[in-house]
């Protein structure tokens, strides 16, 4: 399998399915949207977007099944699986606020294979493969340098599940406010993780998301030379719903931090 063609031709299927979501924008309504759970939103834009991902996808590697957010297709254990979040960050979109993607990653059942993220509203894509690094628009991606805390730029979202996040949301902000060079929530973990990659970012954490959210890019932070670990610490994240994703030189301690309060159910 050729990772690197592979990827290109995935940049341009996430990139004419990000023209289709800031074309939609345009006319938007939120008379349109579903209520999945709780403060999280589909609309027919997620639907039809990862409709058309799913039929670009099938024919560039039709043995590969498929895990994706809205659920149109299905892995059936097949050797290969494309992971597919149509429009990362839907609360953002509906609302008309930066940013929001689209995000492919492909899998073995072991590993994460290539990734492709592709933001419409800075027209950036972000994209890598296993062995071959990552990058940013033809530009070779490599994480920050930030070693110490107190200097450090990172994003600290709240999932939805509040009641469980809770108890860890408040010890992360009441342990970093004031004592870290800044704190960020973007609304959109796959973006968010490729800015770790990019450097723009030194750290980044969540729990409760999807492999849709974060695959891709996960795969990306590894390839420009970050880290990626479960919030146990473990390496093998990839079936998980809790990960975090630093330059490496934060991770330990912002690892441990979230080691002394746990989300509930974890």
């Amino acid at each position: 399998m050729d990772l690197a063609q592979l990827t290109t031709e995935v940049r341009r299927i996430a990139m004419d399915a990000g023209r289709f979501l800031k074309e939609e924008r345009k006319n938007f309504c939120l008379e349109s949207v579903e209520k999945k759970h709780a403060h999280d939103y589909v609309s027919y834009v997620d639907k039809e977007s990862e409709k058309q991902i799913v039929a670009a996808l099938s024919a560039l590697l039709p043995e590969a099944g498929f895990i994706t957010e809205e659920g149109s297709a299905t892995y059936r254990d097949e050797p290969y699986c494309w992971v597919v979040d149509p429009l990362d960050g839907t609360t953002n979109f509906i609302h008309d606020n930066a940013p929001y993607c689209v995000s492919i990653a492909l899998r073995s059942k072991e590993e994460l294979l290539l990734g492709v993220v592709y933001d419409p509203c800075r027209n950036e894509c972000f994209y890598g493969w296993q062995g071959g690094g990552a990058y940013v628009d033809g530009r070779r991606m490599q994480v920050s340098a930030v070693g110490q805390m107190e200097d450090a730029f990172l994003v600290v979202e709240l999932p939805y599940n509040s009641q469980q996040y809770a108890r860890t949301g408040e010890h992360l902000i009441h342990n970093l406010y004031g004592k870290v060079g800044g704190i960020r929530m973007t609304g959109s973990a796959a973006l968010a993780i490729c800015y770790v990659a990019a450097g723009r970012f030194d750290a980044w954490a969540e729990a409760f998301i999807g492999k849709w959210d974060y695959s891709a890019a996960a795969l990306l932070v590894q390839e420009a030379g970050g880290k990626v670990t479960d919030f146990y610490g473990g390496e093998n994240f990839i079936e998980g719903h809790h990960i975090i994703a630093t330059n490496g030189l934060l991770h330990q301690e912002l690892q441990e931090l979230i080691c002394q309060a746990y989300p509930l159910g974890m």
